[in-house]
């Protein structure tokens, strides 16, 4: 197999030493070979980097425009890179393969948690990849400590760049709303804290009553039933007494009867206090249940307040799909998640929207807050499939008042709103921001990995541990048959396989 690989490499630098790349190139079908290349400016933090499939190069772009570019490497056929919108959701300075043979993958930037990433790699100047995005060594060296964690991240079949877009659908941010978000997350975290004590308190009292008043019902019955046979003796004793002839049955029957008489008081007694004692505990043990479930219900309102007023302090990115007629929010929590692996996501927004001509296509656009704009914010749009244009699709879009109440006043650079045809990817869960593939263009890299397995654990939003629970909130993508393409028209078509020679 090395002794293959050496004769193919040799092959390949001999012939690039008889003919001049991009005449091979051209000869070849293939895009030219992108050359690394850096803006002539000071650079910004990276906001989002876009890899081109059909010129084969990847571009980093700050709030004020591209930053640096390099070629890239992606999936060959049968194994291509999935077309779509992704985000950064896990980092590994020296991560090797447990799929390809232990496979060097340096300065990795996971995209999906079924295995797509960002990576250093050999380039041949084609796509030669099982899927990934292989970068120059040195390049993906240089950008791995620039990223962070939900950095957009978006793979066009087409050579797509952002463009400024205004509209009134953006989100505008209220500057005062943003100022008071610090000191709010603080009142709130505290009033969240001071309910899950009181929730606990009443919990342990609750559970305390209950137990107390558990046996006091039965122990009722049983001096309930005492006291019936008591006065039953009672009753018998009565008539003994009254009829009884002579002197001496008198006596015996008069003192059988005190006795029973005094028995039957006692019993009695000790009924009548222990139902009282019965009825006060109950009563009891009802009025904690019910103290406990308010508190609870505070609790939880008040840790959605606290939530929501923490993460106001995060972007926001909004996922809008036409198939499935819905919108979803997420938030970055930056909490690790509990299962190791990436950080978790909020995503306790999730609600029908309205689309305007829902059975006719709308395409894929990304719109990003780039940076501040005075008040407001600077958007730009990125279009990387067929449908209306970045406005058009906006035109078509009505967010819930509700939606915008929550979150538009709180939005900062770095938000997001995702518009597409397509549903969300099953890859989308709780340790993701958005994972949508565009099921028109050939995704046999992603298809052909093992779906991510299901967490351990179990997650909710909105509270002290987070639930993945995405069964109920998101439809799980219609996966393609094999290597199919889904073609919008209906129409499949089935990529000719081709073998990777590396990853």
């Amino acid at each position: 197999m090395a002794t293959r690989c050496w004769m193919a490499s040799a092959v390949v630098a001999l012939a690039a030493v008889a003919m001049p790349f991009s005449a091979m190139a051209a000869k070849q079908g293939r895009p030219a070979r992108t050359v690394e290349a850096v803006a002539p400016r000071e650079a910004g933090e990276p906001i989002m980097a876009i890899v081109s499939i059909k010129s084969q190069q990847v571009t980093f772009y700050d709030a004020d425009g591209w930053i640096v570019r390099a070629p890239v490497s992606t999936g060959v056929g049968g194994r291509e890179t999935p077309a779509g919108v992704f985000a950064i959701l896990e980092k590994n300075k020296d991560h090797r393969s447990n799929m390809y043979d232990d496979a060097h993958m340096p300065n990795m930037q996971r995209i999906t948690w079924n295995g797509v990433a960002l990576h250093g790699g050999p380039l041949p100047g084609y796509a030669a990849s099982h899927g990934c995005v292989r970068m120059p060594y040195g390049f993906a060296d240089k950008m791995f400590d620039k990223t962070r964690i939900g950095m957009r991240v978006i793979v066009s079949p087409i050579d797509a760049a952002p463009v400024d877009i205004s509209h009134p659908a953006l989100l505008v941010p209220k500057p005062e709303i943003i100022a008071a978000a610090p000191a709010r997350a603080e009142t709130l975290t505290r009033e969240a804290a001071e309910a899950a004590t009181a929730a606990a308190e009443a919990k342990k009292l609750a559970t305390a009553t209950a137990r107390e008043a558990k046996p006091m019902p039965a122990a009722l019955r049983k001096l309930e039933l005492a006291k019936k046979r008591a006065d039953a003796e009672l009753a018998s004793a009565d008539k003994a007494l009254a009829a009884a002839t002579t002197d001496d049955g008198k006596a015996k029957a008069e003192a059988v009867q005190q006795k029973a008489a005094a028995k039957a008081a006692e019993l009695t007694t000790q009924f009548e206090a222990a139902r009282a004692d019965t009825a006060a505990k109950l009563d009891a043990a009802a009025a904690a249940k019910d103290a406990a479930k308010a508190a609870e219900a505070k609790k939880a309102a008040t840790a959605t307040a606290s939530l929501d007023a923490k993460l106001a302090n995060e972007p926001v990115s909004i996922y809008i799909s036409r198939e499935t007629q819905r919108l979803y929010v997420r938030r970055n929590t930056h909490r690790p998640a509990p299962d190791g692996g990436g950080e978790v996501f909020d995503f306790s927004i999730e609600v029908p929207v309205t689309i305007r001509d829902p059975g006719k296509p709308i395409g894929t656009h990304v719109f990003t807050a780039m940076a501040r704009d005075g008040a407001g914010l600077r958007w730009s749009a990125v279009t990387i499939d067929d449908g209306d244009d970045a406005k058009a699709a906006l035109d078509r879009i009505t967010i819930p008042q509700e939606v915008l109440d929550r979150i538009g006043p709180t939005a900062l650079p770095r938000s997001s709103i995702v518009i597409s045809d397509e549903p969300l990817s099953a890859e989308t869960n709780y340790r993701t921001e958005f994972v949508a593939v565009l099921n028109n263009h050939p995704q046999g890299g992603f298809v052909t990995r093992k779906p991510t397995p299901r967490p351990d654990v179990d997650v909710a939003s909105g509270d002290d541990s987070y639930d993945d629970g995405f069964s109920m909130f998101f439809p799980r993508e219609r996966a393609p048959q094999g290597n199919a393409v889904r073609r919008r028209s209906g129409q499949n078509e089935v990529p000719r396989m081709q073998r990777g020679w590396w990853e």
